[in-house]
Parts: C-alpha cells; sequence; structure tokens
C-alpha cells in the first residue's frame, strides 16, 4: 500500500488533475493521496497560499475582503468548471473561504494558520468529488478525522506521539482518501500548520503512521538532480539517496523535499521516492535508509547563501577552560541559533544565519565577546555561502577532499573554512557568495565531469 503526496503545481489546473487522476488509477496499491493546495498555472500567476495571505492581511487591516475573497473562490470555480464537477463541491468551497472573514482576529493566535491551511483543505475537498466522478471511490479526510494532532505551536507545529495510533485505523477504509497537507489540529481543536514544506510533512507522517510500504512524493522534477540545473547545465539525476544524504543536501539548499519531512518516513523506515508528475514512468528519486547498490563516492553538491561567521582570536585560547562555554552563553543569552564551529588552538569561528542577526544583536555580541570573554580580536563577516559535497561512500574513499580543493584552487575561489563531521557524510565549504555558482559548477565537474554552464 502506498501514500502519494501531489504539489501545488501537480494541481494547478484541471489538466494536471486529469494527471493526477490517471497516477492514483493506474496502481490500485495508491489508497491515501495528500494534496497541496493549488499552485501557479503560469510564472505570472498567483498561489492560493498566497492570495490567502493577502485576505488574511486585508482582514486583520479592517479592508474589504470582497476582492480576495472573490479571486480565491474563482480558482476554484475554474476548475470545477473545467472538470465539470456539480455545483455543490463549489459551494462548500466558497461558504469555507467566505467563513474566514468571520473568525475571531483578538487573541487568536491560530488565525493566520487557519487562513493559510484553506488552500489545502479546500482542495482536498475538491479532489476527492473530482475522484468519486471520474470512477475512483475516494472520501475527503479532514485531519482531526485522520488522527492529525499536533503541538499548539502556530506556524511549526509538531506530530504528537500518540497520533500515530490514531492515524493507522485509517488503514480499515476501502475508499482512497484524501486528506489536506500542511496543517493538523491541537488538542483544543485549533487549525496548525507545519512549517515550511508542510505538505511533505503530512505525508511522511500519514505514511509512517499507516506503514505504508513506500511513500511517493510527485513534484514536478523527475526526481533529485545531483546539482542545481538553474547552476549546472543538465546535471545528472540521482537513482538513489540515503536518508542521511538527502538530510544534508536539504540542509545545503536542496528545495525538493523540506528535511523535516523526511523524519516521520524516515523513523518508520518507509521507503520514500521522489516523481515527476508530468512524467510518471521515469523511476525518479528513492530514498532509503541504507544503499542497495554501488555508487559514486559523491552522490550531489548543494549550495546555499545567507550565512555569517562570527571570528574571534585569543592567545592561549585552548588552555581556558569553559571558553568555548561562556561564547555559546552570549548567544544563547541573545536567543541566537548556531550552524557549525571550526576552531583553531586561539581561533574559533561560529556559522550562523544570517537571518538570526540584527545590526542590534551584533553590536551586542562583539561588545559582550571582548567584555565578558575578553577575546583579542572579534568581527563579524557577513555575505558568506556554504557549499556541501554529500556522499556516503566518501568515508571509503581517499582522496575526496584533495579532488575538492584541487578544482576550487584551479577555479580561483577562495576557501574562507572547510568542515567535515564525524560521520564523514559530508564535508563544507565556506565561501563568499559572488564565488557560489562558480564553487558548484567546479566540483560538478570534479567529480562528476559533465559539460557544464559557463
Amino acid at each position: 500500500m502506498k501514500v502519494v503526496k501531489f504539489g501545488g503545481s501537480s494541481l494547478a489546473s484541471a489538466t494536471q488533475l486529469q494527471k493526477v487522476l490517471n497516477i492514483v488509477k493506474s496502481d490500485k496499491e495508491r489508497q491515501f493521496v495528500v494534496v497541496s493546495a493549488p499552485g501557479k498555472r503560469n510564472d505570472s500567476d498567483t498561489k492560493v497560499t498566497d492570495a490567502l495571505i493577502k485576505y488574511y492581511r486585508a482582514y486583520i487591516a479592517g479592508d474589504d475582503v470582497s476582492l480576495q475573497q472573490k479571486w480565491i473562490i474563482n480558482r476554484y470555480a475554474d476548475i470545477v468548471a473545467e472538470l465539470g464537477l456539480k455545483q455543490t463541491i463549489l459551494d462548500r468551497i466558497s461558504k469555507n473561504i467566505v467563513s474566514l472573514a468571520t473568525l475571531p482576529i483578538e487573541e487568536n493566535e491560530f488565525l493566520y494558520d487557519t487562513f493559510l491551511a484553506a488552500g489545502e483543505d479546500n482542495n482536498a475537498k475538491l479532489i476527492a468529488a473530482f475522484f468519486n466522478q471520474n470512477g475512483v471511490p475516494a472520501r475527503y479526510v479532514h485531519p482531526k478525522e485522520a488522527g492529525l494532532f499536533v503541538s499548539s505551536e502556530p506556524g511549526n507545529a509538531r506530530i504528537l506521539p500518540y497520533s500515530y495510533d490514531k492515524i493507522e485505523e485509517l488503514n480499515n477504509s476501502e475508499e482512497v482518501l484524501v486528506i489536506p497537507g500542511f496543517f493538523g489540529v491541537t488538542r483544543d481543536g485549533q487549525i496548525c500548520t507545519f512549517s515550511r514544506g508542510g505538505s511533505d510533512i503530512t505525508g511522511s507522517i500519514i505514511a509512517a503512521g499507516v506503514k505504508a510500504d513506500i511513500y511517493e512524493n510527485f513534484t514536478d522534477v523527475d526526481g533529485i538532480f545531483a546539482a542545481h540545473p538553474g547552476i549546472v547545465h543538465k546535471p545528472h539525476s540521482i537513482p538513489e539517496l540515503t536518508y542521511r544524504e538527502m538530510r544534508e543536501l536539504a540542509y545545503a539548499g536542496f528545495t525538493v523535499l523540506h528535511d523535516e519531512a523526511l523524519l516521520p518516513a524516515y523513523r518508520g523506515k518507509i521507503p520514500l521516492v521522489i516523481k515527476n508528475t508530468n512524467n510518471p514512468e521515469h523511476p525518479g528519486t528513492q530514498i532509503v535508509h541504507k544503499h542497495s547498490k554501488e555508487h559514486l563516492p559523491v552522490v550531489g553538491i548543494a549550495g546555499d547563501a545567507g550565512f555569517v561567521s562570527i571570528n574571534m582570536s585569543k592567545y592561549l585560547m585552548n588552555r581556558e577552560i569553559g571558553f568555548g562555554r561562556q561564547v555559546l552563553q552570549i548567544l544563547e543569552d541573545l536567543n541566537i541559533g548556531w550552524e557549525h564551529m571550526p576552531t583553531g588552538i586561539d581561533d574559533l569561528s561560529i556559522i550562523l544565519r544570517e537571518r538570526e542577526l540584527t545590526p542590534i544583536k551584533e553590536e551586542e555580541i562583539l561588545r559582550q565577546l571582548i567584555q565578558k570573554a575578553e577575546v583579542d580580536h572579534a568581527e563579524i563577516e557577513h555575505d558568506l555561502s556554504i557549499i556541501m559535497i554529500v556522499g556516503e561512500k566518501m568515508k571509503s574513499h581517499i582522496g575526496v577532499t584533495a579532488t575538492a580543493t584541487k578544482a576550487l584552487s584551479e577555479n580561483n575561489i577562495n576557501i574562507q573554512m572547510m568542515s567535515q563531521g564525524s560521520s564523514e557524510v559530508s564535508i563544507m565549504f565556506v565561501v563568499n557568495k559572488e564565488q557560489e555558482k562558480a564553487a558548484i559548477r567546479a566540483l560538478y565537474k570534479a567529480f562528476f565531469k559533465p559539460q557544464t554552464k559557463e
């Protein structure tokens, strides 16, 4: 039995929904369908979720919301008309969209989440009706009925452990169950959304809960590429990844799958496959616990910008007991999370996301490092990118680091910092963000030797 998740681009129009129907029809094992909100039909279009955000902002500002309501309803109406669905389903969706503007604004911390969730929720109703009208017995299942009970953390919901027992009961259904992604329900019955990539998370949770044989995640690409196709010309697709490799690549900028979505499927030992709605016959990329066959030492290269480095030096730092704790305490007191910490005997650097800092926090960090930690020198370096080469087989291959550094050197790319974790699944290079693309191209050419964009 399979759990299938379709992203926004797969559900953007009647044409795309027909493809979805054919995919579900082609395999009777596809019993659970998790859906996103309708995405963009073209580059100039608006996602339904973005339209709901505009609707929310107009509502809390006390503005007239009729235009926002009309646009969202019309978007669903277009799909309903093209698919030849009954008016009753559009009436049901319209009523729900309009009712959002009756919810209390004051002391309602879940209001934003409720607005956002309406995209997925109403799309699930539409798709269930579409399936039923076309020979696939299906039923819309609200997350509350499905058992998706979550923590009361707006925008960052976490599944509650006891939910899985309830979710397992979904196996008793004879119909195809259509479940909206992106949100769950708190103990108090409030709508609460997961973090970004939330529909992927829902699919992963459902797959783990029903103990699926496989979790299929349908997108608009033929799987996962070894590097970003916008940077490297026609990079090859990766047939198989381990969960650890995917986690590293997702962290470093791969956006096909949100890294948090991996956790429930990983814990449930459910294989995950990334497939293309527009090319469903392509095998895609399978994410597994352990590689089933031999593969290259490096499976993928990823890069992500928006990092800064706090650099400090202090003579005899290595002999000072508690220095590291003192520095991290300064960050903790300022509610700042950090990513990496390369060290020398008298030097220490802390890499963190640029979004963690404000000018005031920067000033306070430097002041406290000098006053409390008594460092000799401290500075904050901006505009950094992290490049990661990833592969579980790297640890058994000699010369991977040498190949990487040689490639960067030959392309005049300065390595600001370099780090490798004890697991040896990835090697991280910190470079200036202006050199990020050139670094990815150089590394890709070194390990995969394709024709790259200049």
